[in-house]
């Protein structure tokens, strides 16, 4: 068997079924490979960065092994954006890319990537960008290599791994002699039964002394699963559920004890049960930069923080816990009720704050589409076990804030890394791996156009994916920021193609639409029809996400800001 073949035939192992990557000469034994497998679903990208968005969306929400592949050198390097994202957002990927041939290494030879006589080093860059980086040296080590690999990926905290395979293991003769299948060992991580009952009593003695506990769930506890384990947590002990916006829908956020999004532009019901706080339980949670606004410092004083998580780096980044909690998500929280079910009897019913933005009327400023409405008629439309997924941008914000998610529908925004276009090319994956869902993305102008064109890979696979397009002719997030620390904008504006037509041209759908009524028509034939569709939506330029450098609200933070100018000027 070739190198190639075994790898695949390791990937059928371990459950793959789709394989996402760009066509090249080193990767070409792959491509032949794939095509011969009958169960992974091979999809050749427009473009490798595209595929590397598409492994994580595949392995977004399935746990599975998302992977993607290249040919050597430039083609590899364009995995990069998509390997950064798996890192920050505990993606497990795997990447598999060419090597140019180790026999004429050092002499710089066609996408030789040594680091040898003036070429790049992409042992180093690979391995600065991923879990582990392999580079394999005999074609005896591929299945020990690939098995390592591949648990590594899935091992703690989940992440990308990758592997290099040069071409001089590919050529006519080579073969693996020792073919075997490969195995997935990762124990689960599990929480340490003497701190959960240390934990549990602290939590005990919270609730005895009516103590305020609020949870604070982020997107770890989405990946676990951990939604029933967290519902029966705050009915139980009647603690209000607070989440990030990538906890979002963890528990259904028309919950009577779901208060909304606990970020810079979340809800003021949230931020309101966060300020009256005695003990914040966080579940699966980073405390990034955005959950924190900017990482205050003095977000947690008068506070006690009880912070469970699968990483124990997360103990020791901007905010050390009182009381870590070592465990995967859904069983750290299932060992902690059911600690505290022996130490608590029954709790009063408690009362929480209406969600804020089920309220607010939204303002119409011009004729056009107030962004605000077309994330509340996303929500409002989106069919059970729905996904949107926000790129980067303002949309972000308004989908964050307006949509309000049903039990089993879904909402994921740019992560950490949060390059523009992850999702509108990720979306396609996370298809392919759930095709059962409906799959929304909602993305700015700037971001579509950086690579809809991956709108062809759709189309040609038949992976009907909805794209809806926040169209007002600039980057508004940059407009924004450059206003506020520039008091002035610059090269922020833009002219857009007929998004609408391109899909047509593509053989796909595509709509414009400039009323609210019209979405909403092209929203629902878009649902119906089973194609890939680009919805086109020219929205107002005179709207404002909700926003707060304060989780004591917008006036609070707008005082902390001019207070801040003063005090550096």
């Amino acid at each position: 068997m070739k190198v190639y073949e075994a790898i695949v035939n390791g990937l059928e192992d371990v459950g793959v079924r789709a394989a996402f990557g760009g066509a090249g000469e080193n990767a070409a034994g792959l491509m032949v490979a794939l095509k011969h497998s009958r169960r992974i679903r091979p999809i050749i990208a427009r473009h490798e960065q595209a595929a590397s968005f598409m492994a994580c969306g595949y392995a977004m929400y399935t746990g599975e092994l998302g992977f993607c592949f290249a040919t050597a050198g430039p083609g590899a390097f364009n995995l990069f954006s998509g390997l950064a994202v798996a890192m920050s957002d505990s993606y497990p990927v795997l990447a598999v890319s060419g090597y140019a041939s180790r026999k004429w290494q050092g002499w710089g030879s066609l996408n030789e990537t040594s680091g040898l006589s003036r070429t790049p080093d992409s042992q180093a860059m690979f391995a600065a960008t991923t879990k582990r980086s392999f580079l394999l040296k005999s074609a005896a080590d591929t299945c020990d290599v690939l098995e390592e690999a591949v648990n590594v990926a899935f091992e703690g905290r989940p992440g990308p791994v990758h592997i290099h395979v040069p071409e001089d293991l590919t050529e006519r003769g080579v073969e693996v002699e020792n073919v075997r299948p490969i195995r997935l060992k990762v124990a689960p991580v599990l929480p340490d039964p003497a701190r959960v009952e240390e934990i549990a009593s602290v939590l005990a003695d919270a609730v005895a002394r009516r103590k305020r506990v609020v949870v604070l769930a982020g997107f770890g506890a989405v990946l676990s699963g951990a939604g029933a384990e967290l519902r029966q947590l705050i009915e139980r002990f009647q603690f209000p559920l607070l989440t990030t916006l990538d906890g979002k829908g963890i528990v259904a956020e028309g919950h009577p004890l779901a208060v909304g999004v606990f970020a810079d532009s979340g809800h003021a019901s949230a931020w309101k049960a966060f300020r009256e706080a005695d003990v914040v339980l966080c579940v699966g949670n980073s405390l990034n930069q955005h959950a924190t606004f900017n990482y205050r410092k003095d977000l947690f004083d008068g506070k006690l923080l009880i912070h469970v998580n699968l990483s124990e780096g997360e103990f020791h980044k901007a905010y050390t816990p009182d009381y870590p909690l070592l465990s995967d998500a859904r069983a750290g929280v299932a060992a902690l009720a059911e600690a505290l079910e022996a130490k608590v009897g029954d709790v009063p019913a408690v009362e929480v704050d209406g969600r804020d933005y089920e309220a607010r009327h939204i303002l119409h400023l011009t004729g056009k589409i107030h962004p605000g409405v077309l994330a509340q008629a996303i929500g409002r439309m989106l069919p059970p076990r729905g996904v949107i997924l926000a790129d980067a941008g303002a949309h972000l914000a308004w989908l964050g804030y307006y949509v309000e998610l049903e039990e089993g529908q879904s909402y994921r925004k740019a992560g950490s890394f949060g390059p523009m276009a992850g999702h509108v090319n990720g979306a396609i994956g996370l298809k392919v791996a759930q095709p059962d869902r409906t799959v929304v993305v909602g993305c700015g102008d700037g971001c579509y156009s950086l690579s809809g064109f991956e709108l062809m890979t759709a189309v040609e696979h038949k992976i009907p994916v909805i794209w809806v397009i926040f169209n007002d002719n600039e980057f508004k997030l940059i407009k924004l920021y450059q206003i506020a620390t520039y008091g002035e904008t610059a090269l922020v504006e833009f002219q857009n193609p007929d998004f609408a037509s391109y899909a047509r041209a593509c053989g796909a759908d595509g709509y414009r639409v400039q009323t609210l009524e019209e979405f909403e028509d092209a929203f629902r034939r878009a649902l119906a029809s089973g194609h890939p569709t680009v919805i086109d939506a020219a929205i107002t330029r005179w709207a404002i996400p909700h926003y707060s450098p304060s989780p004591d609200g917008v006036i609070a933070g707008l005082v902390e800001t001019v207070e801040a100018r003063f005090r550096d000027q």
